[in-house]
């Protein structure tokens, strides 16, 4: 690994048992992905791409190969060791927001603050909202809020950690297209200036080509890999 590249996977499959023997998510997959660079992982519905998100985010375990966050395997961490690792190295923005519905945006974003046991937790989550423009929404739940204001507090909540690596899966797949453009634009604008590496799962090309490298699936093999 070099010392640009902050995580690097090999060789990397998935197998799951079915009725009729077994079938392959994933088969042989390598990726680089280098600090503050963005990655677009991309595909047809069904090519293994939020598969290859959750082995890389250390969520799901493969069969086959290694998965490596700098000098870490986490092939050698168990479950716990790995949910340590997210927390104190990884952010997430899911489709479905994945806010907690009876916190309000405030404690939302101040939740995975709290569990790294950060002292200034709220002002560190009031600020976070504030910079994705609902400075005037901190007290409002998750139904008070529009689908792209959830987004916003998700985002916030990602970012607010500081992590080294973000991982979007379809962040926009629940958006208007103008609502997941401001969305998009807004996750670019923190990539940049937090100097945050972001890995994003994608089926839309015009989003990936925002992206500074894509790794493309077809039924779980890697096709193409470009900058």
């Amino acid at each position: 690994m070099t010392n640009r590249c902050l995580m690097s996977a090999h060789h990397l499959s998935k197998t799951v048992p079915i009725q009729s023997g077994s079938l392959t998510i994933l088969d042989n997959v390598a990726v680089e992905i280098n600090r503050g660079d963005s990655l677009a992982i991309i595909g047809a519905s069904g090519s293994g791409k939020s598969t290859l998100l959750g082995l890389l985010a250390g969520l799901d375990v493969p069969s086959a190969g290694e998965v490596w966050l700098e000098d870490v395997c986490l092939s050698t961490l168990d479950e716990d060791g790995r949910a340590r690792l997210r927390a104190a190295h990884m952010g997430f923005v899911f489709q479905s927001f994945q806010l907690l519905p009876s916190l309000t945006a405030l404690e939302n974003v101040m939740l995975p603050l709290e569990l790294t046991v950060s002292k200034d937790a709220m002002p560190q989550a009031r600020d976070w909202l504030e910079r994705v423009g609902l400075g005037t929404r901190l007290d409002h739940t998750p139904r008070q809020l529009s689908g792209g204001e959830q987004q916003r507090v998700a985002i916030a909540r990602a970012f607010a950690t500081r992590p080294a690596l973000l991982f979007a899966d379809e962040p926009t797949g629940n958006l208007d297209r103008n609502t997941g453009a401001r969305v998009i634009d807004l996750l670019f604008e923190l990539n940049q200036a937090q100097q945050t590496t972001l890995v994003l799962v994608t089926h839309d090309s015009s989003l990936a080509d925002r992206c500074t490298t894509h790794l493309q699936l077809d039924a779980g093999r890697c096709v193409e890999t470009r900058a």
